[in-house]
């Protein structure tokens, strides 16, 4: 494809206009001012349109998209125990595909090109990415309350079994993370192996971290430290690693993230529904500490657009700090797209460059909510929705273009999530 008159964010965040940009196979081939000698196939006419790299949500649990709405109004332990975990109990691969591909389509039409998803149906999450060409890093988090040989418990050995069979798979747009769900959900000996388990291998680990302040407080009063300095202590953020929340970290844990390089997942909306906190990201910045952007799952969000959190990643440090001048829209920008590609290890995704895997969005300038076009980062982050969304590209594939999916049959997929759901609401009450 080639993209002609169009406005695009260029690798250093400027703006260029009247550009052209050639897509061959999975990559950004061409980038220029003059319309180049080589054919690359349809010409799609950017005139009042930005072309952007693609968002990433980095920590969402998407076959929870099938629980939206359903556990409303209730503090995290509550709305685990009394409405979530007996929900869960009743899915298994079939019905996880489906809530994969309804979140899949969802994210596509907000622009996100990948995503970093933690949960368990593994091989029906799988079938869900490769049906619908999306790109992600997936990882089985791992529960265990009893003190076990980690090889021995079924949610590892099932982590295991998929990095076998799926990472860097589908010219690498799946990638298999290791996702250990929380200090809280473990027992040390667990933690303390996973952490051994996965120093010096070629996976990325996603953890749950300091999301609410009963968590880190009571990390501390059994152990001594919090939950960051647990993980640290066990060698576990000698990896590659993204630490979802961050709500309550302290400032010695801010210390350990930026030694150690790990990603923050800040995930505004949830953290408010859910009455959690917000985390600071000024501090963060301040600091040099990578941060990405999460929805978290459609259950606490309940919502998959990405721009909604941008939108609250931008304001939230203003009104905390009571100084409007800080955590600029390009900051945020740059959390949900290049950070967020760095966090999964995709370092040729994440900026419009010659080369870079071609995961692109186009964005309408042109809708009542973009105009005035004073500064273009001001509107993406403080006026976009996925309105504006009217092209998604992942590895140079158009998978949704004017509200069309190519990959996805949004009404079946609708009859068969509408019919499970009720299937499952039924077990739940019956059980």
């Amino acid at each position: 494809m080639l993209f002609k008159n169009i406005s695009i964010i260029s690798e250093d965040l400027h703006i260029q206009n009247n550009m052209y940009v050639g897509v061959k196979n999975d990559r950004i081939e061409y980038i220029g001012t003059e319309k180049p000698v080589e054919n690359y196939g349809e010409e799609y006419d950017g005139n009042a349109k930005i072309l952007s790299s693609g968002f990433v949500n980095l920590h969402t649990h998407s076959p929870m998209t099938l629980l939206r709405g359903y556990a409303e109004n209730l503090p995290l332990d509550r709305w685990l125990n009394e409405k979530v975990f007996p929900f869960e109990d009743r899915l298994n691969c079939d019905r996880a595909y489906y809530g994969t591909m309804l979140s899949i389509a969802e994210m596509l039409s907000c622009g996100t090109t990948s995503f970093t998803d933690m949960y368990f149906f593994g091989d029906g999450v799988m079938k869900a990415v490769i049906d619908s060409k999306a790109k992600t890093n997936f990882g089985r988090s791992i529960v265990s309350f009893v003190d076990e040989d980690i090889t021995k418990n079924e949610r590892f050995q099932e982590g295991v079994y998929l990095a076998e069979k799926y990472h860097n798979t589908e010219n690498g747009k799946i990638k298999i993370d290791m996702s250990l769900h929380a200090e809280y959900t473990n027992r040390l000996s667990i933690i303390e192996q996973f952490g051994e388990y996965t120093n010096g291998k070629d996976y990325i680990n996603h953890i749950h971290l300091s999301e609410t302040k009963a968590e880190h407080e009571n990390c501390i009063a059994k152990y001594g430290k919090t939950p960051t300095r647990l993980f640290y202590d066990a060698k576990i953020l000698n990896s590659p690693t993204i630490l979802a929340h961050c709500v309550w970290a302290s400032d010695e844990d801010l210390d350990i993230f930026k030694e150690t390089g790990v990603t923050v997942a800040h995930c505004p909306a949830s953290n408010l529904k859910l009455g959690n906190g917000v985390c600071d990201t000024y501090k963060m910045l301040q600091k040099g500490i990578n941060i990405g952007l999460g929805t978290d799952s459609a259950a606490s969000n309940n919502g998959l657009d990405i721009m909604r959190d941008m939108y609250l990643a931008a304001i939230l440090p203003k009104g905390m700090n009571y100084q409007p001048d800080i955590v600029t829209p390009q900051d945020v920008y740059k959390m949900a797209t290049v950070n967020g590609y760095k966090a999964q290890g995709r370092n040729d995704c994440g900026v419009i460059k010659v080369g870079n895997k071609a995961d692109l969005i186009v964005l309408d300038m042109s809708t009542p909510n973009m105009y005035p076009d004073f500064d273009v980062f001001n509107n993406i982050v403080y006026s976009a929705n996925n309105s504006n969304v009217v092209l998604t590209m992942v590895d140079g594939e158009v998978l949704y273009k004017n509200g069309e999916f190519t990959t996805i049959d949004v009404e079946k997929m609708g009859y068969e999530v509408s019919r499970l759901v009720r299937e499952v609401a039924n077990e739940v009450n019956t059980k």
